[in-house]
């Protein structure tokens, strides 16, 4: 499904092709950190300034954790009730507290803080300013990274909200909305992910508590709301259609969930859940993996579109119309049999 196509004029973040072109039927021209800074600007923040920053409130303390008893968390299931796939089928996202213990949470986060600052050669939590930095397939070259990627434990509660026998991991993505950072825009990942389904999700892993002040991901729902916004057009220069998403859901008295997440809470969001996150007002860096997973056998669409970035960085050795199953998309729940040759 491919967004509407825009007649807007131009945006400093845009080369070539897709900066010349007001269609978005097009392959993205840069990498993927250019895509979230290109991204970032078409979310609107007029009526809404960062402001100054505040202090964010001190990491609990909890003992280190080491790597085998990370793995063993990892690999020990998680139960979702009925009710809760209920309601996630409802609205589109569910929240679930407990999905990490505390020091899980604060070894990721440590794990994170290290690949970022080596990433992008700075230093986290206050070094770096107004930027949203992100990195794919860690999982790849992190041993750690692979476990919280790969893990049974989050995988399997993929597979019970969607409601499918298998899933396959589509990317990782490590993501720290730096101090001063701000909107992410009102979007869903229908946009995004060049999938030929709606079977997909995404576990929002934050590697700290996030305060309102931090910027928590925000959901509206239920999830049909996406069919109140299906007629405004994408525009890929400016923040006009960010302003007229946000409009047409306080119109129409659309509930938004953007409660503060608690250590080790984990949220999932479905692929035509709209949601949004608020500017990051405090000197630490709000810092996430997200997991995205998607139902075994789906085929990528017959034509990305540049919103989906270098997809085939991600599903390499894919063509269009494929059944998207590269080795960069391992099956991540139910276990797969072992091979003997």
């Amino acid at each position: 499904m491919s967004p509407p196509h825009t007649t807007s004029r131009s945006n400093p973040k845009l080369v070539g092709e897709n900066a010349r072109s007001s269609d978005v039927d097009q392959p993205w021209e840069q990498d993927n950190q250019a895509w979230w800074d290109w991204y970032l600007t078409l979310a609107d923040n007029g009526d809404d300034p960062v402001g100054a920053l505040r202090d964010a409130d001190p990491l609990p303390a909890f003992p280190v954790i080491d790597e085998e008893a990370v793995a063993v968390e990892l690999r020990t299931l998680f139960s979702v009730s009925r009710a809760e796939r209920a309601f996630f089928r409802e609205n589109g996202f569910i929240k679930l507290r407990g999905v990490l213990s505390p020091a899980a949470t604060l070894r990721l986060r440590r794990e994170l803080v290290d690949i970022l600052g080596a990433t992008f050669d700075t230093v986290l939590d206050g070094g770096t300013t107004e930027r949203f930095l992100s990195a794919e397939l860690v999982w790849m070259h992190n041993r750690m990274l692979r476990q919280y990627v790969l893990s049974p434990r989050i995988a399997i509660i993929a597979v019970g909200l969607l409601d499918v026998p298998r899933v396959r991991l589509y990317h990782d993505n490590v993501m720290s909305m730096e101090p001063g950072s701000g909107r992410t825009p009102w979007h869903y990942d229908d946009h995004h992910f060049p999938l030929a389904t709606q079977d997909v999700v995404t576990a929002w892993i934050p590697a700290q508590p996030v305060s309102r002040a931090m910027g928590p991901l925000a959901f509206a729902r239920p999830i049909e709301v996406y069919k109140l916004v299906e007629g405004i057009a994408f525009n890929k220069f400016d923040t006009s259609y960010d302003r007229q998403v946000a409009e047409a859901f306080r119109n129409r008295a659309v509930a938004v969930d953007d409660e503060p997440y608690e250590i080790g809470e984990v949220s999932f969001h479905h692929n035509l859940c709209f949601h949004t996150a608020a500017a990051n007002r405090t000197r630490q860096s709000r810092i996430v993996l997200a997991n995205t997973y998607y139902a075994d056998g789906a085929r990528v669409v017959d034509a990305p579109t540049m919103v989906s970035g270098d997809w085939q960085k991600f599903i390499p050795d894919t063509k269009p119309g494929d059944i998207a199953a590269s080795a960069l998309n391992p099956v991540c729940w139910p276990p797969e049999p072992p091979t003997h040759g």
